[in-house]
């Protein structure tokens, strides 16, 4: 299980990197089918397609940064086809949503925002650099992250706002489901360390805690 865990994420993001590299390439007519826009209903492939294509190296960069680091603790926990579950519906349902505000957006920030989501259920106090230089647990960088996003829909800066925080609600949701179906796993408090080895996930898996 673990290396077929470890493969998923490895798929996903090298099959984003492979298309955001085509992507260069594309016609904008071409790029038009496949980003995300409101006529989801005749074009309901670009709910999918939408999530492999990215704006900017930045924004390609920062995805597939949260999706290794995090997205893999997640994946571990709760096993590769419900992330996978996770990752997708939280995606879709981010650009369902989406595509009644936008009239064009494409990224798997949504996606990514669920997975996140998801581990502030499963790992609250897990220490982490916000913006790579503020410590603090991981829950309070999801509620500023989730202010942030809010404050973005009244000051629109050119993000998808609005998917992110679908995107949250969806993964939050899941997470909320899975821990009340399997507490074992979840129960217990944590330590504040600040790197996880392979010994930290498999004793966190089999207990719920996380030890100095």
């Amino acid at each position: 299980m673990k290396l077929r865990a470890q493969n998923t994420i490895w798929y996903i993001t090298g099959i984003t990197v492979v298309v955001f590299i085509l992507q260069q390439f594309l016609s904008r007519e071409t790029l038009y089918q496949l980003i995300l826009t409101p006529d989801i209903f005749s074009r309901p492939w670009i709910l999918v397609t939408h999530m492999f294509l990215h704006g900017g190296v930045a924004h390609i960069l920062f995805n597939m940064y949260a999706l290794i680091v995090f997205g893999a603790l997640v994946l571990q926990i709760v096993g590769w086809k419900r992330f996978l579950m996770l990752y997708f519906v939280s995606g879709i349902v981010a650009g369902i949503v989406a595509s009644f505000f936008y009239p064009a957006s494409l990224g798997a920030s949504g996606a990514i925002m669920g997975v996140l989501a998801a581990l502030v259920v499963f790992m609250p106090k897990l220490k982490v650099l916000f913006f790579f230089a503020i410590p603090m647990p991981f829950w309070v960088a999801g509620i500023v992250w989730m202010l942030l996003d809010i404050g973005g829909i009244f000051y629109p800066s050119g993000t998808g706002n609005i998917a992110h925080l679908v995107g949250m609600a969806v993964g939050f949701t899941f997470a909320l489901v899975w821990k009340q179906k399997k507490k074992k796993f979840y129960k217990g408090s944590f330590s504040k360390k600040t790197h996880l080895d392979q010994k930290d996930i498999d004793n966190y898996l089999s207990n719920g805690n996380l030890y100095n």
